[in-house]
């Protein structure tokens, strides 16, 4: 059998050496035990501390760690390159400058009704053109932009009378100086002519003023008449007594003169007798010496006088009662059209129908851009400048501005009208009617230039514009190298301006200060 000592392994015995040992440690924990359990919570504590101390955080350390770090610089670099500055805007493309076609049919005698020459649509009007035909009588295209109001005839004056010379002028006939605003004879001789060119005959004259003409021509004839009366009289005046008359006189003299001696003769004298007979000698003597004196004219030439004032006043009466049949422009028809030649847009008259209103709309032969600017990019506009818009098919096409009409108020959107390049038959059917983009230069330098944002750009001491170039880190802050160079700007566009360094140094690519 085996005691308890048996029943124990061997590893756990502890041999008495060593339990003596641990005997002895053990009283010397017992006995200090308060200091032991204060040492294991020092050292607790220490090592707890240092545990937390690295995932707990003060306030303070928090506060400090959630500060922003030093502020670095905010840079971009010097680019080098072209600049523009653009104004787009949309715009209907169309064909130009539509015009409502009225005609003046007040000056015809009976109805305003269409009688030929009706225009299709897409049909061209150039100068001697004729428009339409109303009541048999042409309506004439003529180059102008002032609308027909009034007939001109003989002695009328005005800006209508100048535009027709300078109409006339320009199809090759001539009409008198464009200069001399006055219908003179010269510009109603030359109506015919006009009339010739169509293939029409002239308006008829008014019979009234060619009654009138008769009656001036048959009092020319009679004032003609009694002036070469009185001339015939006065040349009769001025010869005086013919060689017939005079003889007669001395053949009076010589008898009265025989009869006187004869009588003296006679015995017993009967010097009563003689003394008639004497008186009778006298008085034929004085008759003949009449015939010898210059004739009185004076009667005669009153009556030549007469009779030419009436001829004058007859042959002015001619030549206004002339003038009133010379040729005539009725307002009717004449169709004064600026920028031929001109495209029938649409047409309102038929063919047997009475005129009312608008006859027809006509337009520019020519596609045009019509849209509108803001006043503030309209005013940096002006004519003759290029832009491009965009086709269908996405690429760009060459036009230029040609007219700007500022609004009716201050403030207003201005129309901006822009003539396009040369347009192909298939780019045209695809624009018409469309609403295109348009870009309108208004500012480009000459070629690649240096150019800085604006931000870049500061003032200084003088007024003058500055940029700071960055020569160390940026991220340093105000701690990093820099320096101001003095620039002279030019164009802006885009956010950006042209720079060209006045003192300093500046090139593409460096780095330049816009912010921090």
């Amino acid at each position: 059998m085996s005691g308890p000592s048996e029943s124990l392994p061997a590893t756990d015995v502890v041999p008495a050496e060593t339990g003596s040992r641990f005997a002895q440690v053990r009283r010397i924990v017992t006995r200090n035990r308060a200091l032991w359990i204060t040492t294991l919570v020092a050292v607790v504590s220490l090592v707890g501390g240092l545990v937390l101390g690295r995932f707990v955080i003060s306030p303070a350390q928090a506060a400090a760690d959630a500060a922003p770090p030093e502020a670095g610089l905010v840079t971009v670099p010097v680019a080098f390159g072209p600049l523009t500055n653009d104004v787009t805007i949309r715009a209907e493309v169309g064909y130009a400058d539509p015009f409502e076609v009225q005609i003046d049919t007040t000056g015809l005698p009976g109805a305003a009704v269409v009688t030929g020459k009706v225009p299709a649509v897409g049909a061209e009007l150039t100068a001697l053109s004729v428009a339409l035909e109303v009541a048999g009588r042409p309506v004439i295209v003529l180059p102008g932009d002032l609308p027909a109001y009034r007939s001109l005839r003989f002695g009328v004056s005005g800006p209508d009378v100048a535009q027709f010379k300078q109409a006339m002028r320009a199809v090759g006939l001539d009409a008198g100086d464009p200069a001399n605003p006055v219908f003179d004879e010269q510009a109603a001789n030359a109506v015919p002519s006009l009339y010739a060119a169509v293939g029409y005959p002239v308006p008829a004259a008014d019979p009234e003023a060619v009654a009138a003409v008769r009656a001036a021509q048959a009092g020319v004839l009679s004032a003609e008449q009694t002036l070469g009366s009185a001339r015939a009289d006065l040349e009769k005046a001025r010869r005086g007594a013919d060689d017939v008359a005079k003889r007669e006189a001395d053949n009076a003299v010589a008898s009265a003169d025989r009869a006187l001696q004869s009588a003296q003769a006679a015995t017993p004298m009967d010097a009563v007798h003689v003394a008639d007979l004497q008186d009778a000698l006298a008085l034929a003597q004085l008759r003949r010496r009449q015939l010898d004196a210059a004739p009185d004219t004076t009667a005669a030439r009153a009556s030549v006088d007469a009779a030419n004032a009436a001829l004058d006043a007859a042959r002015d009466d001619l030549v206004v009662a002339r003038q009133g049949v010379l040729p005539v422009l009725p307002a009717g028809e004449i169709l004064p059209l600026s920028g031929l030649p001109r495209r029938v847009d649409d047409v309102a008259a038929a063919r047997g129908q009475q005129i009312k209103g608008t006859v027809m709309t006509v337009s520019g032969a020519t596609v045009a851009l019509s849209g509108s600017a803001a006043e503030a990019d309209a005013r940096l506009l002006q004519a003759g400048v290029e832009a491009e818009f965009d086709l269908p098919d996405g690429t760009t096409h060459p036009a230029t501005v040609t007219t700007l009409t500022p609004g009716k108020n201050a403030g207003d959107r201005w129309t901006v009208a822009l003539t396009p390049a040369p347009l192909t038959p298939e780019q045209l059917t695809q624009l018409q009617g469309r609403s295109v983009r348009v870009r309108i230069a208004v500012g480009t330098t000459n070629g690649d230039v240096l150019n800085v944002p604006l931000a870049a750009l500061s003032a200084g001491p003088g007024g003058e514009s500055r940029v700071q170039v960055v020569e160390g880190d940026p991220r340093e802050g105000d701690r990093a190298r820099t320096r101001l160079v003095t620039v002279e700007t030019g164009l802006a566009a885009d956010g950006a301006a042209e720079v060209r360094p006045t003192e300093g140094a500046l090139s593409a690519g460096d780095l330049v200060v816009v912010g921090r």
